[in-house]
This record gives C-alpha cells, structure tokens and sequence, in this order.
C-alpha cells in the first residue's frame, strides 16, 4: 500500500445476545424486575405472535411495553439503558476492540466494529462497550411527550438484520437514506468490500448474514458456549459458516488467534487488489500513449 493511501476498512459485525453476552439482555433486570423468569417471558412472546400472526420481535417489545406498565415499571429510554450496566459479558470482550483495532493498525488496515441485533439499542447502549462500535443496529422504541416508550420504532429480524450488510459496504449508514442505498455501486467502490466483511453470532437467527457473507467472500463464525456447542456444530457441517470459536474474547484464545489471521488475510489480499489496479492503470497509459 502506498504511503499515502487510504487504508482499507475492515468491518467485524456482531449479533449481541450470545455473541457478546451469555443471555438475552432482557433476561439480566428487565424481566426480573416485572415479577416473570426468562421461561415464562419467552413463552408468553411466543404466544403472542403466533395468536396475532405478529412478527416475533414485535411481539416481544409489546410485551416488554404491556408488562412494564402492569407493573409500574419506568419504561424510558434513560430506565431502558441502566439496565445495560447489569448485562454480564463474555471473558476479554472489554478489552477485545482495543487489542483487534491495534492488530489491524499495524497490519495497515482500519478496524470498524458494528452491532446487527435483534435486542434492545437502548440496553447496548448502556452496556460498557457502547462506544466502541461505529453504528449499534437493533431495535428502537419510540417515545411519547412523556418519555415513555409507546411504540416499536426499529424492529429488527433475522432477515431485515441482511440490509445491514449493504450499508455498511455501502457507506449508507443511515437507516433513512434508501436512495444512496439502492445505487449500483460496483465491488471495487464500496467504502467496505466485501470480502472485507467478518461476521459473529451465535446460531440460526444469524444465518442469513453468515451465508450472505461468506458467500460474498467475507468470513463467517459461529459464537457458542460449551453447553450450546451442538447449535452450531450443523453451521459448519452445512456450510453456512467458516469456523466456530468458543465465547472467549481473551487474548491467544482460538478466537483472537482467528481474528488476526483473518485481518492479515485481508490485508494481504486488498495490498495485492491495489498493485493489480495500479498495472492496469499503468498498462493502460501505456498502451493509449502508443
């Protein structure tokens, strides 16, 4: 790469429940504090949706809006994001964006981390990790005069969780702008390319963006904890990913150690893309001067 060129930008997206941390993040406070265990909220979500025909993550932040106010519980957005203090997160994640951005500085490339969850951004954003991703996709409330949370805002599904991978390729960060979104934007233009895109979740609600992925040439893996590993052992048996790590975010774990041969991969395969596209660039002059 030369000096003064911009570095190439690899983007690590991340599923949040699972993936970073060992539960559902309402299952930390939230559901607690309404008077019903894990069991119990999941179930009554569930029947819900299948009773309304109601998409399952609408169903859930109804519930958690119908029970709160049953319950006099304060449904802001200020109550919504303490409880992102309590979230427990997996071993080394607090220090893992700082360890894999410092990697990739000195591999010559530019680390962006992302959020594509179907949890609260409310309760992520008041977990200790908040700052480090560049944009935190998930679901939103919407709220009232009062501050109260009275309606779904974003609601965010194992499919709608794909357009994600589009606008961050893209650059189209803002979920608003459909216009810049939908140009056709060759490969070789795109802000993240993306065989620069790495993917992390945790089982079979993140599989459309794990085969996505790895199908445009990124690389997918599969988070699981000791107990679940069966979950993820048919992700890799089908293809759909391209490893499976344990939840272990500490240094020279198997994961770290993945990571990093990921980024070089990358970085050597856009170093080569950028001597390709300066020979014929120079082949070219060459043969227009002639």
């Amino acid at each position: 790469m030369s000096e003064n060129a911009k570095k190439p930008i690899i983007a690590l997206m991340y599923d949040f429940d699972k993936t970073l941390c060992a539960k559902d993040m309402q299952e930390y406070s939230f559901i607690p504090s309404i008077g019903m265990n894990a069991s119990e909220f999941w179930s009554e979500a569930n029947r819900i949706a299948v009773k309304s025909d109601m998409d399952k993550i609408l169903a859930y932040m109804y519930l958690m809006i119908k029970q709160a106010k049953k319950n006099d519980i304060p449904i802001t957005k200020d109550s919504f994001q303490n409880l992102g203090k309590d979230v427990v997160l997996f071993p080394g994640v607090k220090g893992w964006f700082k360890r894999v951005n410092q990697y990739g500085k000195e591999a010559g490339v530019e680390i962006e981390h992302y959020i594509l969850s179907s949890g609260l951004k409310e309760i992520i954003e008041g977990t200790p990790i908040a700052d480090e991703f560049k944009k935190i996709y998930a679901c939103e409330f919407h709220y009232n005069e009062r501050g109260n949370a009275d309606w779904p805002q974003q609601a965010v599904n194992f499919t709608t969780k794909t357009q994600f991978l589009f606008r961050i390729s893209k650059g189209v960060l803002d979920v608003l702008d459909d216009v810049k979104l939908n140009r056709n934007i060759a490969d070789d233009e795109r802000r993240v390319p993306y065989r620069n895109m790495i993917y992390l979740g945790d089982g079979i609600t993140d599989v459309p963006c794990m085969k996505l992925v790895k199908q445009y040439g990124g690389q997918s893996i599969a988070i699981y904890q000791k107990k679940h590993k069966s979950k993820v052992d048919v992700l890799l048996k089908d293809e759909r990913v391209n490893f499976m790590c344990e939840a272990n975010y500490t240094k020279d774990s198997e994961l770290d150690k993945i990571i990093k041969l990921i980024i070089q991969k990358m970085a050597v395969t856009d170093e080569l893309a950028e001597i390709s596209v300066r020979q014929h660039k120079e082949i070219g002059a060459e043969l227009d001067g002639e």
